[in-house]
């Protein structure tokens, strides 16, 4: 009997819509394999269903689980982007766990992840699930496994959440791993690897070539504390940072490498380019190896410079993410974005141009003190600095986050179903503005989406820099049009 069955559930088509089959990144579950080779570190028999990248539906995933028959099943809200991988989960993962109570499956379930974490009460009771994780994952499903083999109580177990006689067992936040070097390499053996695809603007030189694709880490937590962000539920419920030794660190991806072939990599540190000197050093390591590599990571605009910029081309990281999110300072700082200003993040795009790194800039619409003179600075922005790509957001009080909190203790009106969180879904339904309805911030993000993609100065800096197939992989994802309720009268 397996120990453990571990599910990445499948909802792409729910988060991304019409983008889902050809534009949208099919990314490995890295939380889901480190997880795996922990508890088969510790004498655990464990496998993973990546039933999103294998396509299954909630019934052929129950399929796979009635015939294994394992003690238990851990279900991940968990990926690599919390806008993506958390609250938007849950379409999935509700008919999954009704499928597997409807068949009296004689396995237990635990869920984890973030939404989980942010609201464990509220999901031991609206889903068919026995237990619930706060936080991170390794210590709880690890004594969890051994209490079912010893058929103790697992009501103790700290982190790990249920319900006993209807009451609600609380048994706070679990543990953190402190030193990460002690973790093992994540079991890829137990995925899919092939069925990995890198974004598309990952690969615009050569959309035709997305695969093989590869996620890796080398520090957990973050130790800012953005209003709109839900990631420290994961990582103890408040910020702060961990390190992986730069060493550890390479022998991850000269595993992903020299055994799965691996040629765009994603880091998917929430904020990579921190530590000056420790990046400097993984750059280095990095260029010793000549992998050739197509690298993407996340950075802030008042944390590069030039000469870690310089490095980080030399190593293969041809694509920064910044998170510039406002044009405007005061709506920026009003969810404690950073202290920078419209010039820092001038001069940080500038530098990365110059190095010869893309930049994909992230913006958002419908923060609070958003109104449409200020989103139209941000979309002014955004055009301003040619961005090669550029995410449009809209602002989402995801479950966890301190908008979430505010939105609550106001009464502020929010989705009425989990898929509302996801962005580019039917349901979406952003957070209102102190001045803007939430359709009014939906239909803002989706003209600004159109208009910048279709600028022709975008479209010729693009075809300079990529060539003109990149063009017409820009002109197809702007026919896919999404669907919109709040739009159109559905919602």
């Amino acid at each position: 009997m397996t120990d453990l069955i571990l599910i990445n559930p499948g909802n792409r088509k729910q988060a991304y819509g019409s983008l889902a089959e050809s534009l949208a990144g099919v990314e490995p579950p890295l939380m889901m394999a480190l997880l795996a080779a922990y508890l088969r570190e510790k004498g655990f028999s464990v496998s993973i269903i990546d039933a999103e990248a294998e396509g299954l539906d909630a019934d052929q995933t129950a399929d796979i689980i009635a015939r294994h028959a394992p003690r238990a099943v851990g279900i991940g809200a968990i990926g690599a982007n919390p806008s993506a991988s958390s609250t938007p989960k849950m379409t999935a993962i509700r008919p999954l766990l009704n499928r597997i109570k409807g068949r009296n499956l004689p396995c237990k379930t635990v869920l984890f992840g973030i939404h989980s974490s942010a609201l464990p009460e509220r999901t031991l009771r609206e889903e068919a699930v026995d237990f619930v994780v706060r936080g991170e994952v390794f210590y709880p499903v690890e004594q969890l496994l051994r209490m079912l083999l010893s058929g103790e109580d697992a009501a103790t177990i700290n982190g790990l959440c249920l319900l006993r006689n209807d009451c609600f067992v609380d048994n706070g936040r679990a543990d953190v791993v402190e030193d990460l070097d002690s973790l093992p390499l994540p079991a890829w053996d137990l995925l899919p690897m092939a069925k990995y695809r890198a974004h598309n603007w990952h690969c615009l030189d050569d959309v035709s070539r997305r695969s093989p694709y590869g996620v890796i880490y080398t520090s957990l937590g973050c130790p800012f504390h953005c209003d709109y962000c839900n990631i420290h539920e994961m990582y103890g419920g408040h910020p702060g940072i961990r390190f992986r030794s730069p060493g550890r660190v390479l022998e991850d991806i000269d595993r992903l490498y020299q055994e799965y072939k691996i040629c765009h990599l994603k880091i998917m540190d929430e904020l990579f380019v921190i530590n000056e000197n420790r990046v400097m050093e993984i750059c280095d390591l990095l260029i010793e190896r000549d992998y050739g590599l197509n690298i993407w990571a996340y950075a802030r605009v008042d944390t590069v410079t030039g000469k870690v910029l310089k490095k980080l081309k030399q190593a293969g990281v041809n694509w920064l993410a910044f998170g510039i999110e406002a044009g405007a300072d005061a709506v920026r700082q009003g969810v404690s974005k950073g202290r920078f200003d419209g010039d820092r993040i001038r001069d940080a795009v500038a530098k990365a141009h110059g190095a010869g790194i893309n930049v994909l800039g992230n913006f958002m619409f419908g923060l609070p003190d958003d109104d449409m003179d200020t989103m139209g600075e941000t979309l002014a922005l955004a055009r301003e600095l040619e961005c090669e790509y550029a995410n449009f957001y809209t602002t989402m009080a995801y479950p966890g986050s301190a908008l979430y909190e505010d939105a609550v203790t106001r009464g502020l009106p929010l989705p009425r179903t989990w898929g509302g969180f996801a962005q580019l879904s039917p349901e979406a339904m952003p957070l209102p503005t102190k001045h803007l309805t939430a359709a009014e911030v939906l239909r803002f993000r989706d003209d600004a989406f159109a208009s910048y993609f279709s600028a022709p100065s975008y479209l010729a800096m693009i075809e300079k820099k990529f060539g003109p197939q990149a063009v017409v992989h820009i002109r197809r994802m702007l026919s896919l049009k999404l669907r919109r309720d709040i739009l159109s009268g559905g919602g």
